[in-house]
């Protein structure tokens, strides 16, 4: 009876915690690999159109169409999937963008960001996102001797409204990302396996516009992992 009561107890426990964040996985299967991301549940409407997206084949047989050493890879452009090797790629999207979710500092550029590409301020002052294409950093170890242009850079482009912490400085010293980008670009997943396969697609030989030589596609995408709710 007693180790019924608390095997009952322990059950209601775990149904009252509250749901952990970062519960949604999905897999990419690419030319070069597989690797996995993590969506955040602080980024709602990225994660949900995301999941959407991978859900009805949309990445499927799409290309990284722009990657650039150091930096990152970008893909989600559906035309590429029938591109030609002069096509100049990365002008399509769905018909649809999202409001952005910048959740900062708690989700910034390190090394593995997944986040969301966007027109410029210029035609984009609200910084609303692309509804299909994304990035995923591989920026360099950003030596504590230019953080201080990043930062003046990035409080200059948001109004003095961001300004990089301390603690993120050392992730990136240690880690590496793309600082400049911080608080401006919605970030709503990172890298949960496979950053090798992410770091060999952004070494590849690219062309004057950043397209690699040789195509890359995303073989599939495919959500592995659910959040608690949706496996009730």
């Amino acid at each position: 009876m007693t180790r019924r009561f608390f095997a009952i107890v322990a059950c209601l426990i775990a149904l009252c915690m509250p749901i952990s964040a970062q519960t949604y996985q999905v897999r990419f299967t690419t030319d070069k690999g597989t690797f996995t991301v993590v969506l955040y549940d602080d980024t709602p409407i990225h994660r949900d159109n995301f999941l959407h997206l991978v859900r009805t084949g949309y990445y499927d047989g799409i290309l990284f169409h722009r990657v650039i050493k150091n930096f990152m890879i970008q893909t989600g452009d559906s035309t590429s999937r029938h591109a030609s090797p002069y096509d100049l790629l990365g002008e399509t999207d769905v018909p649809y963008t999202l409001p952005a979710e910048i959740v900062y500092p708690l989700h910034y550029h390190h090394r593995g960001a997944l986040a969301a590409a966007r027109e410029g301020d210029d035609v984009n002052p609200e910084r609303r996102s692309s509804g299909a294409q994304f990035y995923i950093v591989t920026g360099q170890r950003i030596p504590p001797s230019r953080m201080t242009d990043f930062r003046e850079y990035v409080s200059r482009m948001t109004g003095g409204q961001v300004h990089i912490p301390r603690a993120q400085a050392d992730d990136y010293a240690e880690r590496g990302g793309a600082p400049h980008l911080d608080g401006q670009y919605t970030v709503f997943g990172e890298v949960l396996e496979g950053m090798d396969i992410v770091e060999a697609i952004s070494l590849v030989p690219t062309d004057r516009n950043d397209r690699p030589l040789e195509n890359l596609h995303i073989i599939k995408a495919e959500v592995i992992s659910e959040s608690l709710e949706e496996r009730v």
